[in-house]
């Protein structure tokens, strides 16, 4: 498996208000390549074992609530440089803080509400990958 890949997710916020297209759009036009893709409702028990990293956290709750709260978009995206290059093309967590023209800018409306996940590091890409998607349904591309 090579290091050019990265895992994302567009949250419940961006799929209820029929955002999932544009951002689609945006990865497409960055030059990423959509290796897996699905849509699911997470339960509350699979919300908590994939934010357990943040259990304690004051934020936490309502971190599981808003990601029950309606489907999510998992995906797992190839490129040159993907982990770079995807946090570039999504912005900072707060959309206030966000450049122009970054997803987060364009579609988030808070910190928690954001849009989209995207992994922070290459050890999180593939715990997440695995998380979301079974080794059947990984796909991850070699060099052509």
């Amino acid at each position: 498996m090579n290091n050019d890949f990265t895992f994302a997710i567009i949250k419940p916020n961006a799929v209820k208000n029929k955002k999932t297209g544009p951002i689609l759009a945006m990865i497409n036009d960055a030059g990423f390549r959509i290796c897996a893709m699905k849509m699911i409702l997470l339960t509350k028990q699979q919300a908590q074992a994939f934010y357990r990293v943040h259990s304690g956290r004051p934020f936490y709750d309502g971190l599981i609530e808003f990601m029950t709260s309606g489907p999510v978009v998992a995906m797992i995206l190839s490129r040159e440089n993907a982990l770079e290059e995807f946090r570039r093309l999504i912005g900072e967590t707060d959309p206030s803080k966000a450049e122009s023209g970054t997803i987060r800018k364009i579609f988030a409306s808070s910190v928690q509400m954001n849009a989209i996940h995207g992994s922070d590091s290459q050890e999180n890409a593939i715990k997440e990958a695995a998380f979301f998607f079974s080794e059947f349904e990984r796909f991850y591309p070699v060099e052509e």
